[in-house]
């Protein structure tokens, strides 16, 4: 990250939704033109993008509503996924987008036990979905957007009305959706938060907390429907430049914790917890405490916003009597997720400057469905990758 970088930040009070979050980057300054000009390179028609002033509080925002009659149509990820491929929309706009739906699709796949490409979407499968999705990865891209970040997401509590029927608020797929993430619950039976406003951070923010160090440069506000008793309905963005004189890198909190008393089983599944939990990495280390007793060290890294969060997922896993921590920066480098098909199998990589990495447990279930070595099955993604980019022929 240098000061050239150009961040988004979310800030979700009242939650977040894909019309919400599209509204708040036109409020903010993207072009409704180009963002629309982008749109429609979809092999889709039967839409139109109404963008209308409106306040929400007495705070002025964009309200943003996909027009269309497709209310029946029920698409596969595997189909939307299609859709974008044969739309050659810019380069980074495909690449968010693609995240996106992968994000709802894993998520829909783990609550209904199917893999991910073969999942129905109903209301995230629609036009007005798909629209608000490539709409909001568009304006990021004519805000010439390199990250985003968010605040904590607000949801909503009660009950509410699906295409599955009645279900619990917040959404089991937000739920899902935002592991990891920081959050928390407002006394209001709405839907504050929605899947695909859930999916949108879930793939794209690189960073949670307080909005980051930046020389601002614009704001907007996207409107929800209702209005709210206690707060405006509205999702912001703030968009600037990384802040040039910025001291150090990402804040982080490192928290540790010494055991000697721990079996293999139970330091491997306090790793697992804490990832769950939040951790950006966790790890452990072999140690010799007072009295030349063998022992570990369980360390984990994570953002602030998640650090209490964190820290019970340490004492409670682990069975000790405390936990101590530092605050730290830390410089990640940019990546982004892609994903490549191999043999009709889609798998995850990350790729950042010189390199690809291929992600471990889509390598693991592609190779027991193709009766490949691992190894051999992540060889072989890197090279779909290296073909993908560079549309030579595959040695």
């Amino acid at each position: 990250m240098n000061d050239s970088t150009r961040i988004a930040w979310f800030h979700c009070f009242s939650g977040i939704a894909g019309d919400m979050a599209l509204g708040a980057l036109i409020d903010a300054g993207a072009d409704v033109d180009e963002v629309r000009g982008i749109c429609e390179l979809l092999p889709l028609g039967g839409w139109d993008l109404r963008v209308q002033p409106t306040q929400r509080g007495g705070i002025a925002a964009t309200d943003v509503r996909v027009i269309t009659s497709d209310t029946s149509v029920v698409r596969t990820a595997s189909h939307i996924n299609a859709l974008i491929g044969e739309a050659r929309l810019p380069g980074r706009v495909a690449d968010r987008a693609l995240a996106v739906f992968d994000a709802l699709a894993r998520a829909e796949g783990k609550l209904h036990r199917r893999p991910p490409e073969q999942v129905h979407f109903h209301e995230v499968g629609g036009l007005d979905a798909i629209i608000d999705v490539v709409g909001t990865c568009a304006a990021l891209e004519v805000l010439a957007i390199d990250e985003i970040h968010s605040s904590a997401v607000a949801c909503g509590r009660g009950m509410i009305r699906s295409a599955h029927g009645r279900l619990p608020n917040p959404p089991p797929a937000v739920v899902e959706l935002l592991v990891g993430c920081p959050t928390y619950g407002l006394d209001v039976g709405l839907e504050l938060t929605t899947p695909t406003g859930a999916a949108i951070l879930a793939a794209l923010a690189t960073g949670w907390g307080p909005m980051p160090p930046m020389t601002l440069r614009a704001s907007g506000f996207g409107a929800g429907d209702n209005e709210l008793e206690d707060r405006p309905n509205l999702t912001q963005v703030v968009v600037g430049t990384m802040a040039a004189t910025r001291p150090g890198g990402q804040p982080v909190m490192l928290f540790e914790t010494n055991v000697d008393d721990a079996t293999g089983e139970t330091l491997a599944h306090t790793v697992t917890a804490l990832l769950q939990a939040g951790a950006h990495d966790a790890w452990i280390t072999p140690i010799v405490m007072k009295k030349g007793r063998p022992a570990y060290t369980v360390s984990a890294l994570a953002d602030p916003a998640v650090g209490d969060q964190v820290a019970i997922t340490m004492t409670d896993e682990t069975g000790s009597l405390g936990v101590r921590g530092r605050l730290m920066d830390r410089w990640p480098r940019s990546r982004l997720e892609h994903q490549v098909d191999l043999d009709g199998h889609l798998i995850r990589v990350k790729v950042s400057a010189g390199r690809v990495k291929v992600e471990h447990d889509d390598a693991v279930r592609a190779s027991k469905l193709l009766g490949l070595p691992a190894r051999e099955v992540v060889s072989l993604a890197e090279a779909a990758w290296r073909h993908q980019e560079s549309n030579e022929p595959v040695a």
